[in-house]
Formats: C-alpha cells, sequence, structure tokens
C-alpha cells in the first residue's frame, strides 16, 4: 500500500510554477504609452473644443480658393485679420465695415491676392471685393458707388510701375462717374485692366533692360525701331479682353527684335539716346490707346 501511494506520488504532475512578479520599476515602463495615447485624444479634443480645426480647415480652403502668389504671406495676413475682429476675414466677405477707406483696404486685399491668370480664382476674388465694396451702398439700383470703384483702380495703379501720364490715361478710359452704380462686368473689366497695365509696364522695363546694357540709357534710333514693332504687334482696333494685350506683345520674338534693332543701326543718321522713363512712357501709352472705354 505504501509502494502505491509512492508511485501515485510521483506520477502527479508537478505544480505550476507562481508568476513572476514584475519589479515596481519595470511596470512604470508601460505608463508612459498608456499616457501618450491618452494625450493624443486630450490634444485632438482641445484642437476641437477650440475651433482650431475648423479654423486651419478654413484657411486651408481660402489658400486653394484664392491662389496667392505668395500663400505663406496670405496665411499670415489672414490669421492676422482673424486676430483683429475684421468682419470677412472669417468667411463673411460681404459684412459692412466701418466706412469707406476700410472698404477700400479690404478690397484692395482681395483683388490682389491672385494673378490675373488664374481666372476662376481671381472672378473670384474680384466678386469679393464688388461684395465688400457694395455693403454700405444704401441705392435702389444695386452696384459699387462709382467714386469707391475709381478710387480703388487708383490705388492699383498706385502700387504698381506703371508711368503716372500712363495710369491717368487710363483711368480716363474705364473710370466711371462718382454717382453711377458700377455693375461687376465693369468692375472687373476695370480692374483686370489695371493690373495687365502694370504687367504690360514690368515687361516694357525688362525690355529696356535689354536695349540699354546696364549703362541707363539706349540709343534712340534702337528704341524707336522696338517701339514701332511692339506697335505693329499689338495692332490696330481695340481688344475685348485686357490679357490680349499680353499676348499680342509676346508675338514680339527675339528675331523681329533682332531684325528692327538692325535695321535701325544701319540708318546713317545721328541719333539721341533715350532714357528708361521715356521708354516706359513711350510704350505705355501704346497700351492705353489700345483700351477699350467704358461706356
Amino acid at each position: 500500500m505504501a509502494a502505491h501511494e509512492k508511485r501515485r506520488a510521483a506520477a502527479a504532475p508537478a505544480p505550476a510554477p507562481a508568476p513572476a512578479q514584475v519589479p515596481a520599476a519595470d511596470s512604470g515602463l508601460a505608463e508612459p504609452a498608456r499616457a501618450a495615447a491618452g494625450g493624443l485624444g486630450s490634444e485632438a479634443e482641445f484642437l476641437l473644443r477650440a475651433g482650431v480645426t475648423a479654423m486651419v480647415r478654413e484657411a486651408l480652403l481660402k489658400v486653394l480658393e484664392a491662389r496667392p502668389e505668395e500663400p505663406v504671406s496670405f496665411l499670415a495676413d489672414y490669421f492676422e485679420r482673424l486676430v483683429l475682429g475684421s468682419p470677412g476675414a472669417a468667411g463673411e466677405a460681404a459684412a459692412e465695415l466701418p466706412g469707406p477707406p476700410q472698404r477700400l483696404a479690404r478690397a484692395l486685399w482681395y483683388v490682389r491676392l491672385a494673378h490675373h491668370s488664374h481666372r476662376t480664382a481671381f472672378d473670384s476674388n474680384a466678386g469679393a471685393a464688388y461684395e465688400v465694396l457694395g455693403a454700405g451702398c444704401r441705392r435702389r439700383k444695386a452696384g459699387v458707388d462709382g467714386r469707391l470703384y475709381s478710387e480703388l483702380l487708383r490705388r492699383i495703379c498706385q502700387h504698381g510701375g506703371a508711368p503716372t501720364e500712363a495710369a491717368a490715361a487710363l483711368l480716363g478710359r474705364v473710370r466711371c462717374r462718382d454717382h453711377e452704380a458700377v455693375p461687376f462686368d465693369v468692375f472687373r473689366y476695370g480692374v483686370l485692366t489695371c493690373f495687365v497695365l502694370l504687367e504690360f509696364a514690368a515687361k516694357a522695363d525688362a525690355l529696356f533692360g535689354v536695349l540699354d546694357g546696364g549703362s541707363g540709357a539706349a540709343d534712340g534710333r534702337v528704341c524707336q525701331a522696338v517701339l514701332r514693332a511692339l506697335e505693329d504687334a499689338l495692332g490696330t482696333g481695340h481688344f475685348s479682353l485686357p490679357s490680349h494685350y499680353l499676348e499680342a506683345g509676346s508675338k514680339l520674338g527675339p528675331d523681329g527684335l533682332a531684325l528692327a534693332m538692325d535695321r535701325a543701326l544701319q540708318e546713317r543718321k545721328l541719333s539721341t539716346s533715350m532714357s528708361r522713363e521715356e521708354f516706359l512712357k513711350k510704350a505705355t501709352a501704346l497700351f492705353v490707346a489700345k483700351v477699350k472705354p467704358v461706356e
């Protein structure tokens, strides 16, 4: 009997070892991971509660809508206007601003956001500027006040490099009377024409930089020949779209310029030099002469 009991004890399985106790120091390693997971959740909740997520999303949508040439500067200005509590910065473009100076500044900011070659973005920004300027008008007939419209065009030209005489002549063609209600199509045409003038002046300035070789003055015969070639490239009549002036001017390729310059140099005539200022005045005058006046 005793031998039988010994055999049973030997056949019984050994008890499972007790689970090892994790040291207190090791158990703390899992806490940072749990805390980090909890922290991410709390940070996301904080951004949602504070409205930061929606604010950043709306700012990105504004960038995609406006397509500004300098997105970083656009975002900086956008958030600055939010901090200052400017109406319209958070999506209320047509909200009434305190007075005409503020509305003009806001409208100028809108129309300068995107280049006119980005037609969808440019038209959208022009529409926002139109609504801002018309927000404070109390008139029966819809439209922006002619005085504000003309002042906006003047400010656009003022911020560019176009000669003063060319800007004044252009404004005389596209401005409206102060008491008139300017419809949107006229508003857009005037704004676009002013920006095209600035770009045309910049291209003329770059062209003169080729002619003068960095000396500040160029051969008068060559300048006159280039201006005649530019006038021929612009053609006769008026374009319905101001941007077509730039397309016509771009047809004045290197071959045409070289031929005109070579002919001018072959002329045996005494020639005086032409300054950059004089060349820009003559070139921009060609542009203004082609602009269709607002009726």
